[in-house]
C-alpha cells in the first residue's frame, strides 16, 4: 500500500532526471546485456500473462469496454507470441553476423555485432494500451537495454495495470513505469535517451521528435493516416466485406491505426457492397449494434465529441446510408457506412479513427490510386481484386506502410515482416527480429593481425603506389596482377 507521501510525489523534470541517470548506471553496469537477464525477463512477462489475465482483461474492460476475444486475441496472446518467439530466437539475433572483406583490407575478416543502445524511452497509446506497450518493451528487453514505460493516460486502469504488475515480475532496477499525463511526458522528454519509441497521433509525434533532436536521439514514430480499402469487381463480395468488417469494427471499433478508414469502388459496385455491408453488420452486431457486447466503446467524451462533429457536418450526415445511431451517456456511436461524401469534407481529411466508414466511388477502379496519393502515405492500404495486373499497379503505385492484398489488418500478426509507416504515417519498424533491431545499434568490426602489412599505404607517396592502391580498391584481381607487373 502507497503512503500518502508517496502517492503525493511530484514527478518533474528532476524526477525524470534522477530516473534516466539511474538506468543509465544501471546500463552501464553491463546487468542488462547478458542472454540470461533478456531471458528471465521474457519469460516473466508469459508468467504475468498467464497469472494476470483477467486483471488485464477487466482493465481493457474499464478502459474500451473491449469484448473479452479481442482482450486476450489481440493484445494478450500477441503479446506472449512476441515473447516466445524471443526467447526461441533470441540466441541468433544477437549472434555475431560474419561480413565479407575484400582485397582492400587482404588477410582480414569482419563481423556485425548487435549491441544494445542504452536507456531508451517507450510512451504507449491508449486504443491497445497492453498490446501497445509491452510489444516495445520485449524488443528493448531482448535488445539489452534499460528502458522506461509511459503508458497513456487515456487508459487509466490499463496504466494502473501496467504499473502494479511490472515491477512484480520484472527487474525493477532497469525497466521502469512512470504513469501521468502531458506533464510526466514532457519530463521524460526533457532528459537525454538513447531511442524514443512512440506510438500515438502525428502532432504529438512532432513533438516528441523535435524533442529527440535536441539531444540527438534517434525515434521510432508509430503513427497512423487515412488507410484505404480499394474493392474492385469481379471478387468474392460476401467474404470482401467480412473481413472489411472485422477489420474496422472488429478491432476496437474503429479505434486502430490500421483500421480501414474509408472505401473506394467503382459505381457499379457500391451499391451492391454496400448491401452485403449491411448485411454482414447486422449479423455481426444485431439489429441495435449500440447494445452489442461484441463492440468496443469510444475511449472518451473528447474523441466522441470530435466524431460526433465529423458525422454532423452539413454535406456529410446527408450520406449516411446504414448506422449513424448514438449513445452519448455511455460514449457509443453504432458502425456507420456513408456513401458518397466529398472529398473536401473534414471526415475525408483526417483519421478518423472510430466506427465510421465512408465510400468514395470512381469511374475506372485505377482512378483510385491518384484518390490515395493525394493525400499523405498511409500506415496501411487494402485491396481486394482477383486482377493480377491491378495488384502490381496497387503494389507499385501507392506507398503505405504495409499493404495486404484481399484482407486487412493481417500483417499486424506476420512477425517475419516489418510493421510501421511511412513519411508522416511513422518512422522505423518493429514486430519479431524487427523490434530487436529496432532497439539494437549494429556495430561493424574488423579484425586483421599483424602479418600482411603491406608498405603501399604508407607515405612517402609515389605513382606506382598510386596505381596499386587503386586497384586494390576497384578489387579486381586483372588489374592488380597488371599493375604490379608494371604492365599498367
Amino acid at each position: 500500500m502507497a503512503t500518502k507521501e508517496e502517492e503525493n510525489t511530484v514527478f518533474d523534470v528532476e524526477a525524470a532526471n534522477v530516473l534516466a541517470k539511474d538506468l543509465r548506471d544501471v546500463f552501464a553496469s553491463g546487468k542488462t546485456r547478458s542472454y540470461e537477464w533478456r531471458i528471465s525477463q521474457l519469460k516473466s512477462i508469459v508468467k504475468m500473462c498467464d497469472e494476470h489475465e483477467e486483471d488485464i482483461v477487466d482493465a481493457l474492460r474499464q478502459d474500451l469496454s473491449k469484448p473479452q476475444l479481442e482482450s486476450i486475441v489481440y493484445e494478450l496472446t500477441m503479446v506472449k507470441n512476441s515473447c516466445t518467439l524471443a526467447i526461441k530466437e533470441l540466441k541468433r539475433w544477437m549472434m555475431p553476423e560474419k561480413a565479407k572483406t575484400s582485397l582492400t583490407t587482404f588477410p582480414s575478416s569482419a563481423e556485425i555485432l548487435s549491441e544494445p543502445l542504452g536507456a531508451v524511452l517507450i510512451i504507449s497509446a491508449w486504443n491497445y494500451p497492453f498490446l501497445l506497450s509491452m510489444d516495445p518493451l520485449i524488443g528493448a528487453i531482448a535488445a539489452g537495454n534499460a528502458m522506461v514505460l509511459k503508458p497513456s493516460e487515456l487508459a487509466p486502469a490499463s496504466s494502473s495495470v501496467l504499473a502494479k504488475l511490472l515491477p512484480e515480475y520484472l527487474d525493477c532496477s532497469s525497466i521502469k513505469v512512470v504513469e501521468g499525463a502531458v506533464s510526466e511526458t514532457s519530463a521524460l522528454l526533457e532528459q537525454k535517451w538513447d531511442k524514443i519509441f512512440y506510438t500515438g497521433n502525428g502532432r504529438v509525434g512532432r513533438i516528441v521528435m523535435a524533442a529527440a533532436a535536441k539531444h540527438l536521439t534517434p525515434v521510432v514514430l508509430e503513427l497512423g493516416g487515412k488507410s484505404p480499402v480499394v474493392v474492385d469487381s469481379g471478387i468474392d463480395i460476401q467474404i470482401a466485406t467480412r473481413r472489411i468488417v472485422v477489420g474496422k469494427w472488429g478491432c476496437n471499433n474503429g479505434q486502430a491505426c490500421i483500421s480501414p478508414d474509408y472505401i473506394i469502388t467503382t459505381k457499379d459496385c457500391a451499391e451492391k457492397l454496400v448491401d452485403s455491408l449491411k448485411k454482414e453488420l447486422e449479423a455481426f452486431y444485431g439489429k441495435n449494434p449500440l447494445e452489442s457486447k461484441d463492440l468496443s466503446r469510444i475511449v472518451n467524451s473528447k474523441h466522441f465529441s470530435r466524431l460526433t462533429k465529423l458525422l454532423d457536418e452539413d454535406k456529410v450526415s446527408r450520406k449516411i446510408v446504414y448506422g449513424g445511431e448514438r449513445d452519448e451517456a455511455n460514449l457509443r456511436i453504432a458502425p456507420t457506412i456513408l456513401l458518397g461524401v466529398p472529398q473536401n469534407s473534414l471526415i475525408m481529411k483526417e483519421e478518423i479513427f472510430g466506427p465510421l466508414l465512408p465510400i468514395l466511388t470512381v469511374s475506372k477502379i485505377e482512378d483510385s490510386f491518384d484518390i490515395i496519393k493525394s493525400g499523405t502515405k498511409p500506415l496501411a492500404a487494402y485491396l481486394f481484386t482477383n486482377n493480377k495486373k491491378l495488384k502490381e499497379q496497387f503494389l507499385m503505385s501507392v506507398s503505405a506502410g504495409g499493404v495486404v492484398i484481399n484482407d486487412t489488418t493481417l500483417h499486424l500478426a506476420v512477425h517475419s515482416v516489418p510493421f510501421g509507416g511511412v513519411g508522416e504515417s511513422g518512422m522505423g519498424s518493429y514486430h519479431g527480429k524487427f523490434s530487436f533491431d529496432a532497439f539494437t545499434h549494429k556495430k561493424a568490426v574488423v579484425y586483421r593481425s599483424f602479418v600482411g602489412d603491406a608498405s603501399v599505404r604508407y607515405p612517402p607517396y609515389t605513382l606506382g603506389k598510386l596505381r596499386l592502391m587503386k586497384a586494390l580498391i576497384t578489387g579486381n584481381l586483372w588489374t592488380i596482377l597488371r599493375t604490379l607487373l608494371g604492365m599498367s
